[in-house]
């Protein structure tokens, strides 16, 4: 085989590597034959190069395919005929034991049922008939009502009742299991894992001396922990283009080695009393942050990237890095589809490649040595990132590289000062909380940041979603290099270009004509529930209803510019109306609270139990009759007179029904009231008269026609989610509001929906939410 230098090794390893995770995603979901049938060409072509001695690099990216290709072909072929994979496409009840792979997280609420559902991956070990034990092996992920299961460590084994079902992508191989029960634990988790988990519940522990946000904040940096980050904060985060530091990447792992490093080297450490600290320091960091692939991916990244950095040459990680993507692909097959996969290495690839090139640029024109590696740290990351990233969001962020350029600066502190609260924490609480109150004064910036660059309404450029708008992406982005390099026109063109698109940041931080002048309600789309505004005065407001997700929450006030709820009127504890109470107090005072009068259920109970609670406010139970006054807006509580018992749906039934009055249109807030609560109202003989009707239960069909018939509002506002599995609203609902001749707004199909007040009468104006 013809020879060339190293660096003509290194490409050919680097295109093994590329053209292998290529072929491997584009067959991951297909038959694995035709991962076969791939593999069996390129071990022929690689095969023909070597005996001809000629296409050296033929050879090698044929090998590379064939190495990874057959195995992660037969795995599937094998996972696809399991004992485990036949009893899921038959949709098997099962009692299965099982080995749990990660933690478990919540998800988003169902539905108003209340109930918040969890996801974890497991690794089955046997299957219970009756009174045998039959071993079977094959991936699994559990889904099941959350709160039997968080808290659970990796390595619990576990006995589930539950039914199989296949895997609901065609690129996996792990089948779904779904059980309703609480699981029955069998033994204790390995003791690293009890370590770990010890490890991490201090570090909360050390944490709570903090405020909030920084608070749920310092976990998630350190050790990937964001079960208790503020889930605003998490989403401006993302924004801002600094979601890697509250996911475990290789930045912390680097940061965390690098330090190790360092001190041992300062002390005169021998390079093997270096290199065994440094595994041990890496192991302890996968085992604390959770071995999951992810969390894998990010100490090779990191490893490579130290090796990068020691050697003083970055350009031979690219061989490394090469080889570790081979490794990694061997090893989990999935991560070729893998979204965080393939940013992580991207980004890695950029660090080590373009990186130093830019900053060297920058560097030759004057710009200052740690403004120059930084700016092109943070744009080589973010560019060779951003089609991937526009491909899975459907958005561009416009101001990630200014962020993380501001960000950068307090990481390296918060990491490690955070790593030695996380270390200290079991072993003396009290010294671990100083460190975790050191590290909260870097956090402070980044919430800093992140709340100022992430809040802008022109952050994030909406882009096309999809394989095909990252390929657009992609596509502008090389368009651009090359004007860049042509000189002249082209970089001329190049920068009006770039200069539009910044331009977006303000241009879109103002949304014209919104809010309304005039508004007396705006209905926000929150999705399937209830989020309701009424004016309070300048910068505040009454809100009625919270939403299930405090993301759209805080999006619709931080639009209308409120930046304190005098009031806050919560009818009943359903996830829908109540999951997004973290988003209406995100940054907000608030003034009295009031809740229904039947504490179901307990899961929504105590979600706003705990957000109080954290801010120093009591809610209170109003009686019928009473009056509250907040500015121009008067609420009348005009039921229940008593909390329901025995009926379709207590909680809903259970609503607080409230009329609003400002500027005298009268609004009737009716909750999720539902036909008994509707009846008991039209007995008491209740004056319902109202201008505007907020639609009960988001237009189900439980209804009374007189009690519609009785309202005489002249516009109904129905706050529903867009293709919600309960039918709302219902079809038998929007023919009797028909009937009474009464115009219709929909917060699923016309957006957050405002109901004007002015000499003409009553107006609605909509406005669709990014």
């Amino acid at each position: 085989m013809s020879g060339g230098g190293p660096r003509s090794v290194d490409a050919r390893l680097a295109l093994g590597a590329v053209m292998a995770w290529l072929l491997l995603a584009w067959s991951t979901g297909r038959s694995p034959r035709t991962a076969v049938l791939v593999a069996v060409v390129a071990v022929a072509g690689a095969a023909g190069a070597m005996l001809l001695r000629r296409a050296p690099t033929l050879a090698l990216v044929g090998c590379c395919v064939a190495i990874v290709l057959l195995p992660a072909a037969a795995r599937v072929a094998q996972a696809r005929a399991s004992p485990l994979a036949r009893l899921a496409r038959a949709h098997t009840p099962v009692t299965l034991e099982v080995s749990l792979d990660g933690d478990p997280h919540a998800l988003s609420a169902t539905g108003p049922s209340g109930v918040t559902r969890m996801a974890v991956d497991a690794s089955a070990v046997a299957v219970h008939l009756g009174a045998r034990r039959v071993s079977l092996g094959g991936a699994l992920v559990v889904l099941g009502p959350a709160a039997p299961w968080l808290g659970l460590l990796p390595g619990q084994r576990l006995l589930v009742d539950g039914r199989l079902q296949p895997p609901l992508d065609a690129a996996s191989t792990a089948v779904g299991l779904s059980t309703s029960q609480p699981p029955e634990l069998l033994g204790r988790p390995p003791w690293w894992q009890r370590a770990a988990g010890r490890v991490r519940s201090s570090l909360r522990r050390a944490a709570a001396v903090l405020p909030e946000p920084e608070r749920g904040l310092l976990p998630g940096l350190i050790d990937g922990d964001t079960a208790g980050l503020d889930p605003v904060l998490s989403d401006r985060f993302r924004t801002a283009g600094l979601t890697h530091l509250v996911a475990v990447s290789g930045t912390n792992c680097s940061i965390l080695l690098g330090a190790v490093l360092l001190v041992l080297r300062r002390v005169g450490a021998r390079r093997w009393v270096c290199t065994v600290a440094g595994l041990l320091v890496l192991v302890g960091f996968v085992v604390v942050a959770r071995g999951s692939p992810s969390v894998l991916r990010a100490a090779v990244m990191a490893l490579i990237a130290l090796v990068a950095l020691a050697s003083g040459r970055p350009r031979q990680a690219i061989p490394a890095l090469a080889a570790a993507v081979l490794g990694l692909l061997l090893w989990s097959p999935p991560l070729a589809v893998d979204a965080g996969f393939t940013m992580s290495v991207l980004a890695t690839g950029a660090l080590v490649a373009i990186a130093p090139v830019w900053a060297v640029w920058l560097r030759l024109r004057h710009v200052p040595v740690f403004v120059a590696e930084s700016l092109a740290v943070a744009a080589a990351a973010h560019l060779v990132t951003a089609p991937v990233i526009a491909a899975i969001s459907g958005q561009v962020s416009l101001i990630a590289i200014p962020a993380n350029v501001l960000a950068e600066p307090v990481v390296a502190a918060v990491t490690v000062i955070g790593f030695l609260a996380a270390l200290l924490a079991p072993l003396w609480l009290a010294a671990g909380t100083v460190m975790a109150w050191l590290a909260g004064l870097p956090c402070r910036w980044l919430v800093f940041v992140a709340d100022h660059a992430g809040s802008l309404g022109g952050a994030a450029l909406p882009w096309p979603g999809g394989l095909g708008g990252g390929l657009l992406l992609l596509g502008v982005l090389l368009v651009l290099g090359v004007l860049l390099r042509h000189g002249g026109l082209g970089r001329a063109v190049a920068a009006v270009v770039m200069l539009a698109a910044l331009a977006q940041v303000p241009l879109r931080s103002v949304t014209p004509g919104w809010p309304p002048d005039g508004w007396v309600m705006v209905a926000c789309d929150v999705g399937q529930g209830d989020g309701l505004v009424l004016p309070a005065g300048p910068g505040s407001a009454v809100v009625v209803d919270a939403g299930p997700d405090p993301v759209p929450m805080d999006r619709c006030l931080h639009g209308l510019g409120v930046t304190r709820i005098a009031l806050l009127a919560l009818t009943h504890f359903h996830l829908d109306h109540v999951g997004g109470v973290l988003g209406v107090l995100h940054d907000r005072p608030v003034g009295r609270v009031l809740v229904s009068p039947l504490d179901e259920p307990e899961e929504g109970v105590s979600l706003v139990r705990s957000a109080l609670a954290a801010r120093g406010v009591q809610a209170e139970v109003p009686a019928v009759g009473a009056s509250f006054t907040v500015g121009q807006t008067r609420l009348d509580v005009l039921g229940p007179a008593s909390a329901f018992h025995g009926t379709r749906s207590d909680p809903n039934n259970s609503s607080l029904v409230l009329r609003a009055t400002v500027h005298g249109v009268r609004i009737l807030l009716c909750g999720d009231a539902e036909v008994d609560a509707q009846q008991a109202l039209l007995d008491s003989g209740t004056d319902l008269r109202a201008d505007v009707l907020k639609v009960p239960h988001h237009g189900s069909a439980y209804f009374d026609r007189a009690f519609l018939a009785a309202v005489h509002a002249r516009v109904a506002v129905i706050s529903v989610g867009l293709h919600n599995v309960y039918g709302h609203p219902a079809p038998s609902l929007l023919r009797e509001l028909a009937t009474l001749g009464l115009p219709v707004r929909r917060t699923d199909l016309d957006g957050d929906v405002a109901v004007l007040a002015g000499a003409a009468g009553l107006a609605t104006v909509t406005h669709a939410p990014p």
